[in-house]
């Protein structure tokens, strides 16, 4: 699994922005480090940041998620300084935002370019007025003849917003199946179903109805399941 390191010039902000993320995980979390303030104050340090960076040796890849445009000279620096030689990115993306998607991102098995990728998109999905690259067409695998679609309405008030779509990535990395999801009320989509800026991406609130398209040796199962969740409200039924 991907792992991340955290640089902030804040441990309490580190720490806060960590604990949101932890929110939209219910499973045994990525391996994660802390690597904020310098000398026990605000600031980074290139050589705490190389060995939060070594004590993920044994994860698949690590990627930096950094506050501020100081945190990533100090991670540039540290990449230069380390022991290891696993693979490391160091993401473009929001710290917030971009540590969220990221990690949930992470968990549903999304290699290090992949979670990468998943973390910069964040940052377009709030700009409304530009496409979201996470939002176009989701790569489909080649036709099987087991294609399932469905459609379900959202019954939760607040419709699919992170908590939900973290639900949703998490419930879809148990099957093997290509899975999409569409918005056919306002033709948002389709996303990749294991991709929580896609999922965000498509604006859905309660009402809107959501088409959910599988195609795989377990399509059916998938289909179903998502289909419960959906009808479940996630869990937040009013």
């Amino acid at each position: 699994m991907i792992g991340f390191v955290v640089v902030s010039h804040s441990r309490p902000l580190a720490e806060a922005a960590l604990d949101l993320a932890m929110q939209m995980v219910h499973d045994e979390p990525p391996p994660v480090r802390i690597a904020s303030g310098a000398q026990g104050g605000f600031g980074t340090d290139a050589a705490a940041i190389a060995e939060a960076i070594d004590e993920l040796a044994d994860a698949d890849g690590v990627l930096i998620m950094t506050d501020l445009g100081s945190a990533v000279l100090s991670a540039e620096l540290a990449l230069d300084l380390r022991e290891s030689t696993h693979p490391v990115r160091i993401s473009d993306g929001p710290f917030v935002e971009g540590m969220t998607a990221g990690i949930v991102r992470a968990l549903s098995g999304g290699t290090l370019d992949e979670v990468a990728a998943e973390a910069r998109g964040t940052l377009a999905a709030k700009r409304r007025d530009e496409p979201d690259e996470a939002a176009e067409p989701a790569a489909s695998a080649p036709a099987t003849g087991d294609g399932i679609t469905a459609e379900e309405p959202l019954v939760n008030k607040v419709g699919l917003h992170s908590r939900p779509a973290a639900t949703l990535v998490r419930t879809v990395r148990t099957f093997t199946s290509d899975i999409r999801i569409s918005n056919a009320t306002s033709g948002a989509g389709p996303v990749k179903a294991n991709s929580m800026v896609g999922l965000l991406s498509l604006g859905a609130s309660k009402g809107d109805v959501l088409r959910i398209e599988a195609d795989g040796s377990d399509a059916e199962e998938a289909v179903a399941a998502l289909r419960d969740l959906v009808r479940d409200g996630f869990g937040e039924k009013d």
